[in-house]
């Protein structure tokens, strides 16, 4: 099937690894072109030169009120348009509820919720119809994770805000969605495993709760984003997909 991605221009925020990389390697492998931000000019540099001419990196910090406008325009110079936006973010510090402080919250707040809106609202300016807005967000949305309660705040208000704007701009044609999830290997989720002190007894515990039996792999969501954000997908949207191998049992 094509997916239509071919010269498409879209913006991938937290593109220099995990969740964001791979959303930005299988949108390029597609045909489409994409500007990767991050606050490490240099990794995201090295990321970008990896996926080939169709692919720049951007210094850019989500918390920023600048960083939204700046990079839709670096869309627009280096490729003459721009059609989408995936909006990701590193996963704020663990914790509980009772533990985290009020510091962290607030500096989680200005970079994953905060700044994923003002991204959002940004971007529904600048987009015309068959644009798309999407957001990685987490299983969390459906239900707590342990040990991670700032993400357990903002994620299921993240969703309900995505939701909202799909309503607002379905009429202009542009599409709001959002992907959920869930033990995916990436160097994030390895860091979480590691948290109980036995990583691997942890992997293998999560794994069986899993019906596939297994953590996703980078490209499985890769695959599952490049999708989502396609014209393929046109007549999708205020939808929230998880991306977790059957883990949420609700439909």
């Amino acid at each position: 099937m094509d997916l239509g991605l071919n010269d498409r221009v879209y913006v991938v925020t937290g593109g220099s690894r995990g969740l964001g990389l791979a959303a930005a390697r299988e949108l390029a492998a597609d045909g489409a072109r994409v500007v990767l931000a991050s606050r490490d000019g240099q990794s995201v540099a090295a990321a970008a030169e990896k996926l080939g001419p169709n692919a720049i990196g951007a210094a850019a910090d989500n918390a920023d009120p600048e960083t939204p406008g700046r990079l839709i325009g670096t869309a627009r110079e280096h490729f003459g348009r721009f059609d989408g936006v995936l909006v990701s973010v590193g996963g704020p510090p663990p914790g509980s509820g009772a533990e985290n402080s009020d510091e962290q919250w607030r500096s989680a707040f200005e970079s994953v919720f905060l700044g994923a809106v003002r991204m959002a609202r940004v971007a529904a300016d600048e987009l015309d119809e068959g644009g798309v807005i999407g957001f990685v967000l987490s299983g969390s949305v459906h239900e707590p994770i342990p040990g991670l309660a700032i993400s357990n705040g903002l994620r299921p208000g993240l969703a309900g805000f995505a939701k909202s704007l799909s309503v607002e701009l379905g009429p202009r044609g542009i599409r709001v969605v959002g992907l959920l999830p869930a033990r995916i290997d990436t160097d994030r989720v390895r860091e979480l495993d590691a948290l109980s002190g036995d990583a691997e007894a942890a992997r293998a515990r999560n794994a069986a709760a899993i019906p596939l039996g297994r953590y996703g792999t980078p490209e499985e969501f890769g695959r599952a984003a490049a999708f989502f954000l396609s014209p393929a997908a046109s007549y999708l949207t205020g939808v929230m997909l998880p991306v977790d191998g059957g883990f949420r049992r609700g439909f």
